[in-house]
């Protein structure tokens, strides 16, 4: 083979959301009830929109997940040998983004380097100029001459190609027999199945433009190091993912357990549960995150021959980010839940099983939890934008994830002492921060359509 797979920890935990993600599909498409309130989310102009947003970042996101080790040769006996390098799907697609690194900075569709260098001519003369960027618009003339109209017809021609990637995929759509593709073709109507297409086809269009230039240019610019920043910015996606989605898998066992169990038994069980929960929350939190934070760097430190590389170093500073956020952020939702628990318990249905003698496990699994997965879901919804800025934040303050590891926060954090320099370096900034606002803009939109979709009462009050 070509390639040696390798499977890290938060891989390993991904994949595990995407079976019980699958598993959760198959399960409400069987039970009408569970169905109903995602087709009120379907049937939602903004849900359509920001689900197609949000799919674009999730896939970009699964395809850094697939790493693995390239192969570097045969040895003596013609057995392959892998490098200890990992690699995603994203970095073989990406190419030339991830390989062709400039001296340092560069602006946005920039030909010449940021700064003046002294440059040697041919004839032998010394000045201080701009360089000519080694991959930057090399296929332009030295002085780059016949750049802009260049850039805007590669950009139509990107456009282009995204338009028919479109259409091609609403083609196999209508082959499929999917029939809201036809509502993408009536003209001036607003059904919401037509929002989602068109947003489809703004997305694709954009990114197949951004896609094409980034074959000739830097199209947001180069770092200190010479790296693209718009393959910073993909890269940074599968992390700012993994801290709202993981976190979210780390907290919601012990959320729900003990949520519905202090608002079930009460008495001393109640007790209990609210001073562990009040005992944590008196905790300051980016303490207690700092805290564990230093103790996984000494870990690693002491214990740098278990790690095959520097990937499965960052990877594991990851996971423990996601650790201690979950540990964190679970009180809030257990708070929620004990209170609808504590209402729930009084309502007839569940005093009558109790009078028939049914257990508390029974009850708590068949009358209890499906009455509260409503607060459960809504309420990692509306947290996922939440962590995703805390990891932005925590990486800022430098006790996030490891600086090896590309994030936005990093970016940020990097674009701090750019923003000293004189002209400023404003592009890696710009960049992080537009990804990021997007992915928070859409999933804060979506939970706003989740919420009122599965909210009991607001579905009364309409």
């Amino acid at each position: 083979m070509s390639f040696q797979p390798v499977i890290l920890w938060t891989d390993a935990l991904v994949y595990l959301l995407v079976f019980l993600l699958a598993i959760t599909v198959w399960h409400t498409r069987r039970h009408q009830h569970l169905l109903m309130p995602w087709r009120r989310v379907a049937q939602s102009r903004i849900g359509q929109a920001t689900m197609v947003i949000l799919a674009f970042y999730v896939i970009v996101g699964l395809l850094d997940t697939l790493h693995f080790n390239p192969r570097s040769g045969e040895d003596e006996q013609g057995r392959a040998v892998y490098s200890t390098e990992v690699l995603s799907a994203l970095d073989v697609i990406a190419g030339p983004l991830r390989t062709q690194r400039e001296k340092t900075y560069s602006a946005p569709f920039a030909t010449h380097l940021f700064s003046k260098e002294t440059i040697e001519r041919a004839s032998g003369e010394t000045v201080r100029d701009y360089p000519r960027l080694q991959y930057g618009g090399a296929h332009l003339a030295e002085s780059g001459e016949g750049r802009v109209a260049d850039v805007f017809a590669k950009a139509a021609f990107g456009a282009l190609k995204g338009a028919l990637v479109w259409l091609l995929l609403m083609l196999l759509l209508h082959r499929l027999r999917v029939r809201r593709v036809a509502h993408l073709l009536m003209p001036g109507s607003t059904h919401p199945w037509q929002i989602g297409g068109w947003t489809a086809l703004l997305v694709l269009a954009v990114f197949a433009a951004l896609w094409e230039l980034a074959g000739y240019y830097h199209v947001l610019g180069t770092d200190k190091v010479g790296e693209d920043v718009f393959y910073q910015s993909l890269k940074s996606i599968r992390t700012g993912l993994l801290i709202g989605t993981l976190t979210t898998l780390v907290m919601l066992p012990a959320a729900i357990l003990l949520g519905i169990m202090a608002g079930y038994f009460r008495g001393w069980v109640d007790d209990v549960i609210q001073y562990l929960y009040t005992t944590l929350n008196s905790i300051p939190g980016v303490l207690l995150i700092a805290a564990a934070v230093l103790m996984m760097q000494i870990y690693m430190s002491n214990h740098a021959d278990e790690f095959n590389s520097l990937t499965e170093r960052a990877d594991l500073r990851l996971l423990f980010l996601c650790l201690i956020l979950g540990v964190t952020s679970w009180t809030s939702l257990c708070r929620l839940l004990r209170g609808e628990t504590l209402k729930l318990r009084e309502l007839e249905y569940v005093q009558a099983a109790r009078a028939f003698g049914v257990g508390h496990f029974r009850i708590l699994v068949r009358h209890i939890l499906p009455n509260v997965m409503h607060i459960v879901l809504i309420t990692i919804v509306l947290d996922f934008s939440g962590l995703v800025l805390a990891e932005a934040v925590l990486s800022y303050i430098s006790i996030g994830v490891d600086p090896a590891t590309s994030s936005w926060g990093n970016m940020i954090n990097g674009a701090r002492l750019e923003l000293a320099r004189e002209p400023v370096v404003w592009w890696s900034l710009l960049a992080a921060f537009g990804f990021m606002f997007t992915l928070v803009l859409a999933a804060n939109l979506f939970s706003d359509v989740v919420r009122d979709a599965f909210d009991p009462r607001l579905r009364r009050q309409r």
